[in-house]
Order: C-alpha cells, then sequence, then structure tokens
C-alpha cells in the first residue's frame, strides 16, 4: 500500500461530527480573525437575557462563550441530527436547549423572543427572520464565511469556479438593512490556510461539506492524487479563507 493510499484511507475514517476543529492539530493551520469572535460573544451572552445561537454546529463555540455567565434563556438551532445530539449534551449543562430547525426553514420563534442573536459560519442567512425574532433593541453578531473563501483549494478540485455575490460583505449589509436592521459594525479579512497533506484535504472537504458540494474521494481522487503530489514536491498547499464580522440591531 503505497503512502497516498494510507493518507486516503486515514482521511476517509476520520470523525467529522460537530465544529470541533482540533483534529487538525500538525495536519493544517488556519490563522484566526483578529476581533476574536468568541471572546466578543461571550461578553454579550453574559449581560443577555434571552440569547439565541442559530446553526450551532455542535454546539462547541456557544458552550465555551456561554461558560461564565449563560443567560437566563439560552436556546441553539442545528438542522443536522447528529450535530444536535452533540449539543444538546454541551448545552444542557448551562441550561441551554437545542431546537432541530433546518437552515432554509422560518425559525420556529415567536416575534420579538430574543435579544441576542448570534451565529458564526452559518450556511445562510435570513435577515428578514433574524430581524423578526429580535426583541426591539436587539442585537445581531454573527462572524460569516466570505465570498472566495478557500477559492485555491475549490479551484484545484473543480477547476476555475466564478465567485458569486451571495456572501459578499456588502451583499449582507444591505438584506439586513432592507430588513430593517441597522449594521453598526462590517469587518472583512483575509486569513492565510496550510494543508499539510491530503489526509487534511480529505477530512476538511467531509466536514466543511459546501467547500466542494458533493465531495466523494472516490469522485475526487484523481485530483486528491494530484495535490499529494504537489505537497510532497513543494510543501504545504495554501490558501485562504475569508471572513467578516457583521453586527446589526434592531431599531428600538
Amino acid at each position: 500500500m503505497d503512502t497516498f493510499t494510507d493518507l486516503v484511507a486515514e482521511g476517509e475514517a476520520a470523525p467529522v461530527d460537530g465544529w470541533d476543529f482540533s483534529w487538525f492539530a500538525g495536519r493544517a493551520t488556519e490563522q484566526r480573525p483578529s476581533w476574536g469572535y468568541a471572546r466578543l460573544i461571550a461578553a454579550r451572552l453574559a449581560t443577555a437575557g434571552r440569547a439565541l445561537d442559530l446553526q450551532t454546529g455542535g454546539g462547541e463555540v456557544l458552550a465555551t462563550a456561554a461558560a461564565g455567565t449563560p443567560p437566563p434563556v439560552l436556546v441553539a438551532t442545528e438542522g443536522w441530527p447528529p450535530n444536535a445530539a452533540l449539543a444538546r449534551d454541551r448545552l444542557a449543562p448551562l441550561g441551554g436547549t437545542v431546537v432541530e430547525a433546518s437552515e432554509n426553514d422560518p425559525l420556529p420563534f415567536p416575534d420579538a423572543s430574543f435579544d441576542l442573536v448570534v451565529s458564526r459560519h452559518p450556511v445562510t442567512t435570513d435577515w428578514a427572520e433574524v430581524a423578526r425574532v429580535l426583541a426591539p433593541g436587539g442585537t445581531y453578531l454573527s462572524q460569516q464565511i466570505g465570498a472566495g473563501s478557500v477559492h485555491e483549494l475549490i479551484d484545484f478540485m473543480m477547476g476555475p469556479q466564478r465567485v458569486g455575490p451571495v456572501r459578499d460583505p456588502a451583499t449582507h449589509r444591505a438584506a439586513a438593512e432592507a430588513a430593517g436592521l441597522t449594521v453598526v459594525d462590517l469587518r472583512d479579512e483575509w486569513l492565510r490556510m496550510e494543508f499539510f497533506d491530503v489526509t487534511a484535504v480529505i477530512v476538511f472537504l467531509r466536514k466543511v461539506i459546501w467547500t466542494v458540494p458533493g465531495f466523494t474521494v472516490a469522485a475526487y481522487r484523481d485530483r486528491l492524487r494530484a495535490l499529494h503530489e504537489q505537497i510532497t514536491a513543494e510543501g504545504p498547499f495554501v490558501a485562504h479563507s475569508r471572513r467578516f464580522l457583521i453586527e446589526a440591531h434592531r431599531p428600538a
């Protein structure tokens, strides 16, 4: 069995549930945004009365941020049942509850239910629904994946791809304002990523499923071998993630 085959087998076997990225230690790196999202929402959660985390994944970030002073009402949504189960286990000690809800469905909460809504890397943002569930004077704070993120890896695997405006920060500002919210902060950064072997790439693509839609090792084996050969000859594969932070308020 050659090295490539071993690395592929390891990548296919690695667990990909939840949003814990500790598996990548020593296999890949990603620069962190300067604003420190977890730290920001921890400060907001400490003073919130009713907080909602949208598309929480396995609840990893929310549980860490709320550990100090969880709000009296702490709710999260998650659409993938395995992640929802992980989130329930993590948030239960903090008094948190998890509601299974698809990112494409209306939020299953009454109007003006929360004074704080947060979301890290949501698949989609329904700004009208965010505005609806925010109480007057409430805040939405989110770190999002920007347009063109990891385009180097996407293009390597799929060929050159057009970058659309859906994830552009300016598009989100306009959508938030159209929903009646006031955008008070919008920051945008490009961050260096390195993949040290093809295993890390496989696990990343299995975990972050929208990067290469429909990714399987079988379908992309030739491109994975080419990537393995490039890393072996030239060193880590370098890409750049794009992140933006957006904060919007519902007028009081």
